[in-house]
Protein backbone atom coordinates (compact mmCIF):
# COMPACT_ATOMS: atom_id res chain seq x y z
CA UNK A 1 0.00 0.00 0.00
CA UNK A 2 1.40 3.41 -0.95
CA UNK A 3 0.06 6.89 -1.68
CA UNK A 4 0.63 9.48 -4.38
CA UNK A 5 0.01 13.05 -3.26
CA UNK A 6 -1.10 15.26 -6.15
CA UNK A 7 -2.51 18.16 -4.14
CA UNK A 8 0.36 20.63 -4.02
CA UNK A 9 0.40 24.41 -3.87
CA UNK A 10 -3.32 24.88 -4.20
CA UNK A 11 -4.66 28.36 -4.76
CA UNK A 12 -6.02 30.00 -1.67
CA UNK A 13 -9.59 29.93 -2.99
CA UNK A 14 -9.47 26.17 -3.55
CA UNK A 15 -7.10 25.02 -0.77
CA UNK A 16 -9.82 24.11 1.68
CA UNK A 17 -11.90 22.36 -0.95
CA UNK A 18 -9.04 20.13 -2.11
CA UNK A 19 -7.11 19.79 1.16
CA UNK A 20 -7.37 15.99 1.14
CA UNK A 21 -6.94 15.32 -2.58
CA UNK A 22 -4.96 12.05 -2.48
CA UNK A 23 -5.06 8.99 -4.71
CA UNK A 24 -4.61 5.70 -2.90
CA UNK A 25 -2.98 3.00 -5.01
CA UNK A 26 -3.61 -0.63 -4.14
CA UNK A 27 -2.38 -3.87 -5.73
CA UNK A 28 -5.61 -3.86 -7.78
CA UNK A 29 -4.85 -1.79 -10.88
CA UNK A 30 -8.54 -1.28 -11.58
CA UNK A 31 -8.88 0.66 -8.31
CA UNK A 32 -6.11 3.01 -9.38
CA UNK A 33 -7.76 3.54 -12.76
CA UNK A 34 -11.19 4.12 -11.25
CA UNK A 35 -9.80 6.66 -8.79
CA UNK A 36 -7.91 8.41 -11.54
CA UNK A 37 -10.98 8.58 -13.76
CA UNK A 38 -12.82 10.34 -10.97
CA UNK A 39 -9.88 12.63 -10.34
CA UNK A 40 -9.52 13.90 -13.90
CA UNK A 41 -13.00 15.41 -13.80
CA UNK A 42 -12.14 17.28 -10.59
CA UNK A 43 -11.42 20.97 -10.80
CA UNK A 44 -7.64 21.23 -10.95
CA UNK A 45 -6.87 24.94 -11.19
CA UNK A 46 -3.61 25.62 -9.40
CA UNK A 47 -2.65 21.97 -8.85
CA UNK A 48 0.95 21.74 -9.92
CA UNK A 49 1.84 18.65 -11.91
CA UNK A 50 -1.71 17.31 -12.01
CA UNK A 51 -1.83 17.21 -15.81
CA UNK A 52 1.53 15.47 -16.13
CA UNK A 53 0.63 12.90 -13.49
CA UNK A 54 -2.02 11.56 -15.84
CA UNK A 55 0.64 10.17 -18.18
CA UNK A 56 2.03 7.85 -15.48
CA UNK A 57 -1.16 5.83 -15.70
CA UNK A 58 -1.34 5.70 -19.50
CA UNK A 59 0.21 3.21 -21.88
CA UNK A 60 2.83 4.60 -24.22
CA UNK A 61 1.24 2.83 -27.19
CA UNK A 62 -0.18 4.84 -30.04
CA UNK A 63 -3.84 5.70 -29.52
CA UNK A 64 -6.42 6.72 -32.06
CA UNK A 65 -7.53 10.32 -31.42
CA UNK A 66 -11.01 10.59 -30.00
CA UNK A 67 -12.77 12.39 -32.84
CA UNK A 68 -16.49 12.59 -32.21
CA UNK A 69 -18.98 13.66 -34.84
CA UNK A 70 -20.35 16.35 -32.57
CA UNK A 71 -16.95 18.05 -32.52
CA UNK A 72 -17.45 18.79 -36.21
CA UNK A 73 -21.10 19.82 -35.99
CA UNK A 74 -22.36 23.33 -36.52
CA UNK A 75 -25.17 24.42 -34.25
CA UNK A 76 -26.96 27.72 -34.68
CA UNK A 77 -30.62 28.08 -33.91
CA UNK A 78 -30.80 31.81 -34.70
CA UNK A 79 -32.50 31.09 -38.04
CA UNK A 80 -36.08 29.90 -37.85
CA UNK A 81 -36.51 27.16 -40.46
CA UNK A 82 -40.09 26.38 -39.39
CA UNK A 83 -41.81 29.24 -41.22
CA UNK A 84 -45.46 28.48 -42.03
CA UNK A 85 -45.66 31.14 -44.77
CA UNK A 86 -42.54 29.78 -46.42
CA UNK A 87 -43.88 26.21 -46.18
CA UNK A 88 -46.95 27.35 -48.09
CA UNK A 89 -44.72 28.59 -50.91
CA UNK A 90 -42.72 25.34 -50.91
CA UNK A 91 -45.85 23.23 -51.07
CA UNK A 92 -47.11 25.25 -54.03
CA UNK A 93 -43.86 24.86 -55.96
CA UNK A 94 -42.66 21.41 -54.91
CA UNK A 95 -45.71 19.65 -53.46
CA UNK A 96 -43.77 19.08 -50.23
CA UNK A 97 -44.75 19.27 -46.60
CA UNK A 98 -42.79 18.56 -43.44
CA UNK A 99 -45.17 15.75 -42.53
CA UNK A 100 -43.02 12.87 -43.76
CA UNK A 101 -45.34 10.27 -42.30
CA UNK A 102 -48.02 10.89 -44.94
CA UNK A 103 -48.38 7.67 -46.93
CA UNK A 104 -48.19 7.88 -50.71
CA UNK A 105 -48.73 5.40 -53.49
CA UNK A 106 -46.70 6.55 -56.48
CA UNK A 107 -46.84 5.94 -60.20
CA UNK A 108 -43.29 6.28 -61.54
CA UNK A 109 -42.94 7.38 -65.16
CA UNK A 110 -39.44 7.19 -66.62
CA UNK A 111 -39.32 9.25 -69.84
CA UNK A 112 -36.36 8.77 -72.14
CA UNK A 113 -35.30 9.89 -75.59
CA UNK A 114 -35.19 6.80 -77.78
CA UNK A 115 -32.91 8.19 -80.51
CA UNK A 116 -31.06 11.29 -81.64
CA UNK A 117 -28.28 13.45 -80.18
CA UNK A 118 -30.14 13.97 -76.88
CA UNK A 119 -30.35 10.27 -76.14
CA UNK A 120 -28.64 9.34 -72.86
CA UNK A 121 -25.82 7.01 -73.88
CA UNK A 122 -24.27 6.62 -70.41
CA UNK A 123 -27.12 4.63 -68.90
CA UNK A 124 -30.23 2.69 -69.85
CA UNK A 125 -33.93 3.44 -69.19
CA UNK A 126 -34.09 0.28 -67.06
CA UNK A 127 -31.32 1.50 -64.76
CA UNK A 128 -32.85 4.97 -64.56
CA UNK A 129 -36.16 3.43 -63.58
CA UNK A 130 -34.49 1.27 -60.91
CA UNK A 131 -32.87 4.37 -59.42
CA UNK A 132 -36.21 6.20 -59.46
CA UNK A 133 -37.80 3.30 -57.56
CA UNK A 134 -34.98 3.45 -55.01
CA UNK A 135 -35.67 7.16 -54.49
CA UNK A 136 -39.33 6.51 -53.71
CA UNK A 137 -38.52 3.56 -51.45
CA UNK A 138 -36.15 5.79 -49.46
CA UNK A 139 -39.16 7.65 -48.06
CA UNK A 140 -41.10 6.02 -45.20
CA UNK A 141 -44.67 5.00 -46.00
CA UNK A 142 -44.14 5.66 -49.71
CA UNK A 143 -44.86 2.79 -52.09
CA UNK A 144 -44.42 2.22 -55.79
CA UNK A 145 -47.84 1.38 -57.21
CA UNK A 146 -46.51 0.95 -60.74
CA UNK A 147 -43.43 1.97 -62.72
CA UNK A 148 -43.35 2.62 -66.47
CA UNK A 149 -40.81 3.47 -69.16
CA UNK A 150 -42.07 5.92 -71.75
CA UNK A 151 -40.05 6.55 -74.95
CA UNK A 152 -40.21 10.10 -76.31
CA UNK A 153 -38.74 12.07 -79.17
CA UNK A 154 -38.00 15.06 -76.93
CA UNK A 155 -38.22 16.04 -73.26
CA UNK A 156 -38.97 19.69 -74.06
CA UNK A 157 -42.68 19.60 -74.96
CA UNK A 158 -45.04 21.72 -72.88
CA UNK A 159 -47.00 18.66 -71.81
CA UNK A 160 -43.89 16.43 -72.05
CA UNK A 161 -46.02 13.67 -73.62
CA UNK A 162 -48.01 13.60 -76.84
CA UNK A 163 -51.82 13.39 -76.87
CA UNK A 164 -51.90 9.67 -77.55
CA UNK A 165 -49.46 8.88 -74.73
CA UNK A 166 -51.37 11.18 -72.35
CA UNK A 167 -54.59 9.27 -73.01
CA UNK A 168 -52.81 5.97 -72.46
CA UNK A 169 -51.33 7.18 -69.17
CA UNK A 170 -54.67 8.59 -68.03
CA UNK A 171 -56.29 5.18 -68.46
CA UNK A 172 -53.57 3.63 -66.29
CA UNK A 173 -53.94 6.38 -63.67
CA UNK A 174 -57.72 5.95 -63.48
CA UNK A 175 -57.36 2.19 -63.07
CA UNK A 176 -54.88 2.62 -60.21
CA UNK A 177 -57.06 5.22 -58.48
CA UNK A 178 -59.99 2.84 -58.51
CA UNK A 179 -58.04 -0.13 -57.14
CA UNK A 180 -59.89 -1.76 -54.27
CA UNK A 181 -58.66 -3.90 -51.42
CA UNK A 182 -54.95 -3.00 -51.53
CA UNK A 183 -54.46 0.55 -50.23
CA UNK A 184 -50.79 0.51 -51.31
CA UNK A 185 -51.90 0.36 -54.94
CA UNK A 186 -54.38 3.22 -54.66
CA UNK A 187 -52.64 6.04 -56.48
CA UNK A 188 -51.99 9.36 -54.70
CA UNK A 189 -49.27 11.06 -56.82
CA UNK A 190 -47.12 10.84 -59.94
CA UNK A 191 -43.34 10.88 -60.07
CA UNK A 192 -41.94 11.84 -63.47
CA UNK A 193 -38.29 10.79 -63.25
CA UNK A 194 -36.78 13.83 -64.96
CA UNK A 195 -34.26 16.19 -63.34
CA UNK A 196 -36.65 19.13 -63.24
CA UNK A 197 -40.02 19.73 -64.84
CA UNK A 198 -40.86 23.23 -65.97
CA UNK A 199 -43.79 24.89 -64.28
CA UNK A 200 -45.80 24.57 -67.50
CA UNK A 201 -45.12 20.85 -67.78
CA UNK A 202 -46.03 20.26 -64.16
CA UNK A 203 -49.20 22.36 -64.33
CA UNK A 204 -50.49 20.66 -67.48
CA UNK A 205 -49.85 17.18 -66.10
CA UNK A 206 -51.43 17.97 -62.72
CA UNK A 207 -54.55 19.41 -64.31
CA UNK A 208 -54.79 16.50 -66.75
CA UNK A 209 -54.38 13.71 -64.17
CA UNK A 210 -55.79 15.65 -61.20
CA UNK A 211 -52.89 14.44 -59.04
CA UNK A 212 -49.73 16.04 -57.58
CA UNK A 213 -46.74 15.63 -59.92
CA UNK A 214 -43.15 15.40 -58.62
CA UNK A 215 -39.82 15.47 -60.44
CA UNK A 216 -36.42 14.15 -59.31
CA UNK A 217 -35.35 17.44 -57.77
CA UNK A 218 -38.42 17.66 -55.53
CA UNK A 219 -38.18 13.98 -54.53
CA UNK A 220 -34.52 14.39 -53.59
CA UNK A 221 -35.31 17.52 -51.56
CA UNK A 222 -38.00 15.53 -49.76
CA UNK A 223 -35.41 12.83 -48.91
CA UNK A 224 -32.85 15.43 -47.82
CA UNK A 225 -35.39 17.07 -45.54
CA UNK A 226 -36.08 13.71 -43.95
CA UNK A 227 -32.41 12.87 -43.36
CA UNK A 228 -31.28 16.36 -42.30
CA UNK A 229 -31.09 16.23 -38.51
CA UNK A 230 -28.27 18.63 -37.62
CA UNK A 231 -28.65 22.40 -37.91
CA UNK A 232 -25.86 22.46 -40.49
CA UNK A 233 -27.58 19.93 -42.77
CA UNK A 234 -30.99 21.57 -42.40
CA UNK A 235 -29.61 24.96 -43.41
CA UNK A 236 -27.96 23.51 -46.50
CA UNK A 237 -31.12 21.65 -47.51
CA UNK A 238 -33.16 24.82 -47.00
CA UNK A 239 -30.74 26.65 -49.30
CA UNK A 240 -31.06 23.89 -51.92
CA UNK A 241 -34.83 24.44 -52.13
CA UNK A 242 -34.66 28.09 -53.14
CA UNK A 243 -33.21 27.81 -56.69
CA UNK A 244 -35.97 25.37 -57.59
CA UNK A 245 -38.70 27.64 -56.19
CA UNK A 246 -37.35 30.69 -58.03
CA UNK A 247 -37.12 28.70 -61.27
CA UNK A 248 -40.71 27.51 -60.88
CA UNK A 249 -41.86 31.08 -60.17
CA UNK A 250 -40.08 32.35 -63.29
CA UNK A 251 -41.70 29.65 -65.43
CA UNK A 252 -45.04 30.42 -63.82
CA UNK A 253 -44.85 34.07 -64.86
CA UNK A 254 -44.02 33.10 -68.43
CA UNK A 255 -46.95 30.69 -68.56
CA UNK A 256 -49.48 33.13 -67.05
CA UNK A 257 -49.72 31.10 -63.88
CA UNK A 258 -52.66 33.02 -62.42
CA UNK A 259 -54.92 31.04 -64.74
CA UNK A 260 -53.65 27.73 -63.32
CA UNK A 261 -53.82 28.73 -59.68
CA UNK A 262 -50.27 29.42 -58.49
CA UNK A 263 -48.04 32.47 -58.43
CA UNK A 264 -45.84 34.30 -55.96
CA UNK A 265 -47.25 37.41 -54.35
CA UNK A 266 -44.96 40.34 -53.58
CA UNK A 267 -45.06 39.34 -49.91
CA UNK A 268 -44.02 35.78 -50.71
CA UNK A 269 -41.19 37.01 -52.92
CA UNK A 270 -39.94 39.16 -50.06
CA UNK A 271 -40.14 36.13 -47.74
CA UNK A 272 -37.97 34.17 -50.17
CA UNK A 273 -35.44 37.00 -50.55
CA UNK A 274 -35.16 37.47 -46.79
CA UNK A 275 -34.78 33.74 -46.23
CA UNK A 276 -32.18 33.46 -48.98
CA UNK A 277 -30.16 36.33 -47.52
CA UNK A 278 -30.19 34.81 -44.02
CA UNK A 279 -29.34 31.35 -45.31
CA UNK A 280 -26.35 32.69 -47.24
CA UNK A 281 -25.14 34.39 -44.06
CA UNK A 282 -25.53 31.13 -42.14
CA UNK A 283 -23.76 29.17 -44.86
CA UNK A 284 -20.86 31.61 -44.73
CA UNK A 285 -20.69 31.08 -40.97
CA UNK A 286 -20.66 27.34 -41.56
CA UNK A 287 -17.78 27.72 -44.01
CA UNK A 288 -15.87 29.81 -41.48
CA UNK A 289 -16.61 27.27 -38.76
CA UNK A 290 -15.42 24.35 -40.87
CA UNK A 291 -12.33 26.30 -41.88
CA UNK A 292 -11.46 26.67 -38.20
CA UNK A 293 -11.94 22.93 -37.74
CA UNK A 294 -9.67 22.22 -40.70
CA UNK A 295 -7.03 24.52 -39.27
CA UNK A 296 -7.33 22.74 -35.94
CA UNK A 297 -6.76 19.39 -37.63
CA UNK A 298 -3.77 20.85 -39.49
CA UNK A 299 -2.30 22.03 -36.20
CA UNK A 300 -2.62 18.47 -34.93
CA UNK A 301 -0.89 17.29 -38.14
CA UNK A 302 -3.63 14.78 -38.90
CA UNK A 303 -3.68 13.77 -42.58
CA UNK A 304 -7.20 14.00 -44.06
CA UNK A 305 -8.76 11.36 -46.32
CA UNK A 306 -12.04 12.43 -47.98
CA UNK A 307 -14.35 9.58 -48.97
CA UNK A 308 -16.60 10.48 -51.92
CA UNK A 309 -18.81 8.55 -54.31
CA UNK A 310 -22.22 8.02 -55.80
CA UNK A 311 -25.04 7.77 -53.31
CA UNK A 312 -25.33 4.33 -51.68
CA UNK A 313 -21.92 3.24 -53.00
CA UNK A 314 -20.83 2.13 -49.52
CA UNK A 315 -18.81 5.12 -48.29
CA UNK A 316 -19.92 4.91 -44.66
CA UNK A 317 -19.50 1.12 -44.63
CA UNK A 318 -15.93 1.43 -45.89
CA UNK A 319 -15.02 4.05 -43.29
CA UNK A 320 -16.45 1.81 -40.58
CA UNK A 321 -14.36 -1.10 -41.87
CA UNK A 322 -11.18 1.01 -42.02
CA UNK A 323 -11.60 2.68 -38.62
CA UNK A 324 -13.42 -0.15 -36.78
CA UNK A 325 -15.74 2.51 -35.37
CA UNK A 326 -18.72 0.58 -34.06
CA UNK A 327 -20.89 3.66 -33.53
CA UNK A 328 -21.26 4.15 -37.30
CA UNK A 329 -24.51 2.73 -38.67
CA UNK A 330 -24.44 2.44 -42.49
CA UNK A 331 -27.87 2.33 -44.15
CA UNK A 332 -28.85 0.78 -47.46
CA UNK A 333 -30.67 3.85 -48.73
CA UNK A 334 -30.05 6.90 -50.88
CA UNK A 335 -28.67 10.08 -49.27
CA UNK A 336 -28.32 8.39 -45.87
CA UNK A 337 -25.36 10.70 -45.13
CA UNK A 338 -25.84 14.47 -45.28
CA UNK A 339 -23.42 15.74 -42.65
CA UNK A 340 -19.72 15.56 -43.39
CA UNK A 341 -18.44 13.67 -40.36
CA UNK A 342 -14.89 12.90 -39.23
CA UNK A 343 -13.70 9.48 -38.10
CA UNK A 344 -10.22 8.58 -36.88
CA UNK A 345 -8.22 5.51 -37.81
CA UNK A 346 -4.68 4.18 -37.85
CA UNK A 347 -2.64 3.41 -40.95
CA UNK A 348 -0.28 0.39 -41.01
CA UNK A 349 2.62 2.62 -39.96
CA UNK A 350 0.64 3.74 -36.87
CA UNK A 351 0.04 7.17 -38.37
CA UNK A 352 -3.27 8.71 -37.31
CA UNK A 353 -5.58 9.71 -40.17
CA UNK A 354 -9.01 11.36 -40.31
CA UNK A 355 -11.59 9.96 -42.75
CA UNK A 356 -14.26 12.44 -43.88
CA UNK A 357 -17.65 10.92 -44.79
CA UNK A 358 -19.44 13.06 -47.40
CA UNK A 359 -22.86 13.42 -49.02
CA UNK A 360 -23.36 11.15 -52.03
CA UNK A 361 -23.82 12.37 -55.60
CA UNK A 362 -26.62 11.45 -58.02
CA UNK A 363 -27.11 11.90 -61.75
CA UNK A 364 -29.86 13.86 -63.48
CA UNK A 365 -29.93 16.43 -60.69
CA UNK A 366 -28.73 20.01 -61.25
CA UNK A 367 -25.24 20.61 -59.87
CA UNK A 368 -26.71 23.60 -58.03
CA UNK A 369 -28.37 21.25 -55.57
CA UNK A 370 -25.05 19.66 -54.62
CA UNK A 371 -23.36 23.09 -54.58
CA UNK A 372 -25.56 24.05 -51.63
CA UNK A 373 -23.47 21.54 -49.68
CA UNK A 374 -20.27 23.25 -50.74
CA UNK A 375 -19.54 24.42 -47.18
CA UNK A 376 -19.05 20.81 -46.16
CA UNK A 377 -17.79 19.49 -49.49
CA UNK A 378 -14.84 21.85 -49.15
CA UNK A 379 -13.49 19.31 -46.68
CA UNK A 380 -13.18 16.90 -49.60
CA UNK A 381 -11.54 19.51 -51.84
CA UNK A 382 -8.96 20.35 -49.17
CA UNK A 383 -8.19 16.79 -48.10
CA UNK A 384 -4.75 15.26 -48.58
CA UNK A 385 -6.18 12.27 -50.45
CA UNK A 386 -9.60 11.44 -51.94
CA UNK A 387 -11.04 7.93 -51.90
CA UNK A 388 -13.55 7.54 -54.74
CA UNK A 389 -15.77 4.63 -53.70
CA UNK A 390 -17.49 2.89 -56.62
CA UNK A 391 -20.21 0.26 -56.49
CA UNK A 392 -18.86 -2.06 -59.18
CA UNK A 393 -21.80 -4.43 -58.75
CA UNK A 394 -24.11 -1.77 -60.18
CA UNK A 395 -24.95 -2.08 -63.86
CA UNK A 396 -24.32 1.68 -64.34
CA UNK A 397 -21.00 1.68 -62.52
CA UNK A 398 -19.14 3.47 -65.32
CA UNK A 399 -21.79 6.19 -65.66
CA UNK A 400 -21.81 6.73 -61.89
CA UNK A 401 -18.01 6.97 -61.87
CA UNK A 402 -17.99 9.58 -64.64
CA UNK A 403 -20.75 11.57 -62.94
CA UNK A 404 -18.81 11.79 -59.66
CA UNK A 405 -15.64 12.86 -61.48
CA UNK A 406 -17.50 15.55 -63.45
CA UNK A 407 -19.22 16.80 -60.30
CA UNK A 408 -15.90 17.11 -58.45
CA UNK A 409 -14.41 19.02 -61.38
CA UNK A 410 -17.47 21.28 -61.56
CA UNK A 411 -17.39 21.99 -57.82
CA UNK A 412 -13.68 22.77 -57.98
CA UNK A 413 -14.20 25.13 -60.92
CA UNK A 414 -17.09 26.94 -59.22
CA UNK A 415 -15.15 27.30 -55.98
CA UNK A 416 -12.22 28.82 -57.86
CA UNK A 417 -14.57 31.24 -59.64
CA UNK A 418 -16.25 32.43 -56.44
CA UNK A 419 -13.52 32.45 -53.82
CA UNK A 420 -10.09 33.93 -53.34
CA UNK A 421 -8.54 30.56 -52.53
CA UNK A 422 -7.52 28.38 -55.44
CA UNK A 423 -8.58 24.77 -55.10
CA UNK A 424 -6.94 21.83 -56.78
CA UNK A 425 -8.20 18.28 -56.47
CA UNK A 426 -5.88 16.11 -54.35
CA UNK A 427 -4.75 12.66 -55.53
CA UNK A 428 -7.70 10.32 -56.09
CA UNK A 429 -7.62 6.61 -55.16
CA UNK A 430 -10.29 4.66 -57.06
CA UNK A 431 -11.82 1.87 -54.98
CA UNK A 432 -14.03 -0.93 -56.34
CA UNK A 433 -16.48 -1.70 -53.53
CA UNK A 434 -18.98 -4.59 -53.26
CA UNK A 435 -16.62 -6.86 -55.16
CA UNK A 436 -18.20 -9.81 -53.34
CA UNK A 437 -21.36 -9.33 -55.42
CA UNK A 438 -19.53 -9.95 -58.71
CA UNK A 439 -19.46 -13.39 -60.25
CA UNK A 440 -16.09 -12.70 -61.86
CA UNK A 441 -13.77 -10.40 -59.90
CA UNK A 442 -11.13 -10.49 -62.65
CA UNK A 443 -13.08 -8.27 -65.03
CA UNK A 444 -10.52 -6.23 -67.06
CA UNK A 445 -12.39 -2.95 -66.55
CA UNK A 446 -11.62 -3.14 -62.81
CA UNK A 447 -7.86 -3.73 -63.21
CA UNK A 448 -7.02 -0.13 -62.29
CA UNK A 449 -9.22 -0.19 -59.18
CA UNK A 450 -8.42 -1.39 -55.68
CA UNK A 451 -10.93 -4.19 -55.07
CA UNK A 452 -12.50 -4.33 -51.61
CA UNK A 453 -15.56 -5.73 -49.90
CA UNK A 454 -16.92 -4.10 -46.77
CA UNK A 455 -19.00 -7.23 -46.16
CA UNK A 456 -16.20 -9.80 -45.96
CA UNK A 457 -13.43 -7.20 -45.33
CA UNK A 458 -11.31 -8.37 -48.26
CA UNK A 459 -8.78 -6.00 -49.83
CA UNK A 460 -8.66 -3.60 -46.88
CA UNK A 461 -5.00 -4.22 -46.03
CA UNK A 462 -3.90 -3.40 -49.57
CA UNK A 463 -6.12 -0.30 -49.58
CA UNK A 464 -4.63 0.93 -46.30
CA UNK A 465 -1.12 0.46 -47.70
CA UNK A 466 -1.99 2.54 -50.78
CA UNK A 467 -3.59 5.25 -48.62
CA UNK A 468 -0.48 5.29 -46.44
CA UNK A 469 1.85 5.59 -49.45
CA UNK A 470 -0.13 8.50 -50.92
CA UNK A 471 -0.36 10.34 -47.61
CA UNK A 472 3.37 10.06 -46.96
CA UNK A 473 4.08 11.46 -50.43
CA UNK A 474 1.52 14.28 -50.33
CA UNK A 475 2.31 15.44 -46.79
CA UNK A 476 6.10 15.06 -47.24
CA UNK A 477 6.43 12.86 -44.19
CA UNK A 478 9.68 10.99 -43.68
CA UNK A 479 10.33 7.57 -42.23
CA UNK A 480 13.45 7.62 -40.12
CA UNK A 481 15.09 5.89 -37.17
CA UNK A 482 15.83 8.04 -34.15
CA UNK A 483 18.10 6.94 -31.29
CA UNK A 484 16.85 8.17 -27.93
CA UNK A 485 17.40 7.36 -24.28
CA UNK A 486 14.89 4.77 -23.07
CA UNK A 487 12.17 6.51 -21.05
CA UNK A 488 13.59 9.96 -21.74
CA UNK A 489 11.73 13.14 -22.64
CA UNK A 490 12.63 12.76 -26.33
CA UNK A 491 11.02 9.34 -26.41
CA UNK A 492 7.83 10.70 -24.84
CA UNK A 493 7.81 13.60 -27.32
CA UNK A 494 8.05 11.24 -30.29
CA UNK A 495 5.19 9.09 -29.00
CA UNK A 496 3.07 12.23 -28.78
CA UNK A 497 4.00 14.01 -32.01
CA UNK A 498 5.09 11.28 -34.44
CA UNK A 499 3.79 7.92 -35.61
CA UNK A 500 5.93 5.23 -34.01
CA UNK A 501 6.19 2.20 -36.29
CA UNK A 502 8.37 0.11 -33.98
CA UNK A 503 11.09 0.31 -31.37
CA UNK A 504 14.07 -1.86 -30.46
CA UNK A 505 16.94 -1.58 -28.05
CA UNK A 506 20.33 -0.41 -29.26
CA UNK A 507 22.49 -3.57 -29.21
CA UNK A 508 25.57 -1.54 -28.28
CA UNK A 509 23.92 0.48 -25.51
CA UNK A 510 20.69 -1.07 -24.17
CA UNK A 511 19.81 2.11 -22.31
CA UNK A 512 19.10 3.68 -25.71
CA UNK A 513 16.24 2.82 -28.07
CA UNK A 514 16.08 2.89 -31.87
CA UNK A 515 12.66 4.31 -32.77
CA UNK A 516 11.30 3.78 -36.28
CA UNK A 517 8.99 6.78 -36.77
CA UNK A 518 6.95 8.66 -39.39
CA UNK A 519 7.49 12.39 -38.91
CA UNK A 520 6.84 15.66 -40.75
CA UNK A 521 9.53 18.15 -41.68
CA UNK A 522 8.08 20.65 -39.22
CA UNK A 523 8.15 18.19 -36.35
CA UNK A 524 11.66 17.14 -37.26
CA UNK A 525 12.71 20.79 -37.34
CA UNK A 526 11.46 21.24 -33.79
CA UNK A 527 13.80 18.49 -32.67
CA UNK A 528 16.69 19.51 -34.91
CA UNK A 529 18.62 21.84 -32.66
CA UNK A 530 22.14 21.77 -31.16
CA UNK A 531 20.87 20.29 -27.92
CA UNK A 532 20.17 16.95 -29.58
CA UNK A 533 23.24 16.70 -31.92
CA UNK A 534 21.54 15.17 -34.96
CA UNK A 535 23.59 13.19 -37.49
CA UNK A 536 21.94 12.28 -40.80
CA UNK A 537 22.91 8.81 -42.03
CA UNK A 538 21.12 7.28 -45.08
CA UNK A 539 20.48 3.53 -44.62
CA UNK A 540 17.83 0.91 -45.39
CA UNK A 541 15.20 0.59 -42.69
CA UNK A 542 12.66 -2.22 -42.84
CA UNK A 543 14.19 -5.33 -44.43
CA UNK A 544 17.55 -5.40 -42.59
CA UNK A 545 17.20 -3.85 -39.19
CA UNK A 546 20.28 -5.62 -37.84
CA UNK A 547 22.28 -3.49 -40.29
CA UNK A 548 21.64 -0.48 -38.08
CA UNK A 549 23.48 -1.89 -35.09
CA UNK A 550 26.32 -3.19 -37.29
CA UNK A 551 26.62 0.16 -39.06
CA UNK A 552 26.83 2.01 -35.75
CA UNK A 553 29.49 -0.32 -34.43
CA UNK A 554 31.63 -0.29 -37.59
CA UNK A 555 31.36 3.45 -38.17
CA UNK A 556 32.46 4.35 -34.66
CA UNK A 557 29.49 6.66 -34.18
CA UNK A 558 29.29 5.66 -30.53
CA UNK A 559 32.12 7.99 -29.53
CA UNK A 560 30.54 11.02 -31.24
CA UNK A 561 27.14 10.81 -29.56
CA UNK A 562 26.66 12.86 -26.40
CA UNK A 563 25.50 10.92 -23.38
CA UNK A 564 22.20 12.82 -23.19
CA UNK A 565 21.64 13.25 -26.93
CA UNK A 566 20.27 11.23 -29.84
CA UNK A 567 20.52 11.12 -33.60
CA UNK A 568 18.41 9.88 -36.49
CA UNK A 569 19.13 7.57 -39.41
CA UNK A 570 17.26 8.36 -42.62
CA UNK A 571 15.93 5.74 -45.05
CA UNK A 572 17.83 5.19 -48.28
CA UNK A 573 17.26 2.01 -50.26
CA UNK A 574 20.18 2.66 -52.60
CA UNK A 575 22.61 2.27 -49.69
CA UNK A 576 21.66 -1.39 -49.21
CA UNK A 577 21.66 -2.62 -52.82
Amino acid sequence: MFTINVARRLQASTRQQYKALIITATPRLSVIEDNFKRLKYTRNIGVKGLRNSKHHFESKEQKVPDVEEKDFAYENDSLNLEDSEYEEVVNGAMRLTRNFQVAHSVLIIQPYVKWGPKRNMSTSPEDQLTEAEALVNSLPNWHVALSLKVPLESLERNALFGKGKLEELKTIVNDLRQTKGDSDKRLTCLFVSKGTLSFAQKSILESYFNLPVLDRYSIVIHILRLHATSAEARIQVAMAELPYIWAQAKDANLSKSRRVGWSLTDTQKEILRTRERKLKQELERIRTHRKLLRNKRKQNHYPIVAVVGYTNAGKTSLIKALTKEQSMQPKDQLFATLDVTAHAGLLPCNLKAIYMDTVGFMSDIPTGLIECFVATLEDAMLADVILHIQDVSHSCHQAQKEHVEKTLESLTHNLNMKGEEKYQLPPIINVANKIDLLQDEKTPQFDNLLKVSCKNLSGLEELLSVIEKNILEVTARRQIIIRVRNGGSEMAWLYKHAAVVSTQADQNEPEFMLMDVIITELQLHRLNNPKYHFHSLPVELREKRDFIARFLKESGMKSTIPEDGFYYIEIGREQMN
